[in-house]
């Protein structure tokens, strides 16, 4: 079975509230710590028993994760966890990246306002309390989800939508994540974002360059290691 059950005693209520979310998130979680193994088939039925839901809120939690390209669906056979990055998409993707995300953070630098710094050293400061559950695999998936949104608010307040869509497409930090559950990922990556921040801080557009240019091939550097 692909979907790793919960511990003889422990399975997991969602409330009528928050069905579909509940179900999202469990999943999600799943997959970002490799629980739910790439290319692995993910069973409704097991996994509506094991949270004790009906079907339909896990097809739409799995309709989702598709959108997401987390999980992949196909006729006659289902719902599966989409493929890891092979090496060449991987070094594809950060070449994208190097292209694109330091020019945003300097052109986010020409554009910062009080206000909206303010609100992105809020994003910040999400990510380093981590999950409210307190358990491993959560903290790492909302850390996930939560860079995603730390990097989307830089290019948003960069201005130029063209370079925001054309990474918000490939979902990028989700699939970057998904590559190795370690937490050394999350903690190096905090302490690149607070220089990054000291740059916008600074109203410094070219160390806010320099400052995003070195995460990201920080970033890539870690994430070898997946490929070893």
């Amino acid at each position: 079975m692909a979907f790793a059950p919960e511990p003889a005693g422990k399975s997991e209520i969602i409330r009528p509230s928050s069905i579909v979310e509940g179900v999202y998130n469990r999943i999600y979680e799943q997959l970002m710590s490799l629980a739910i193994a790439p290319d692995s088939r993910i069973p409704i039925d097991a996994i509506a028993r094991n949270l004790n839901v009906s079907q339909t809120p896990v097809r739409e939690a799995l309709s989702r994760l598709v959108r997401e390209g987390l999980v992949r669906k196909e006729h006659l056979i289902g719902y599966s966890a989409a493929p890891q990055l092979t090496r060449k998409e991987f070094d594809d993707l950060y070449i994208f990246r190097l292209l694109l995300e330091p020019e945003g953070a300097r052109l986010a630098c020409r554009n910062m306002t009080p206000e909206t710094l303010i609100s992105l050293e809020s994003v910040a400061s999400d990510m380093g309390k981590g999950s409210p559950s307190g358990e491993r695999n959560s903290r790492y998936s909302s850390f996930a989800r939560t860079d995603a949104h730390f990097h989307d608010e830089i290019l948003k307040i960069a201005g130029n939508e063209m370079i925001r869509q054309a990474l918000a497409v490939q979902h990028v930090h989700l699939h970057i994540f998904r590559l190795m559950f370690h937490t050394r990922v999350t903690e190096d990556a905090l302490e690149e974002h607070e220089r990054l921040l000291t740059a916008f801080r600074m109203g410094d557009p070219e160390a806010a360059h320099a400052s995003m240019h070195e995460h990201i091939d920080r970033s890539r550097t870690r994430l070898l290691a997946a490929f070893e």
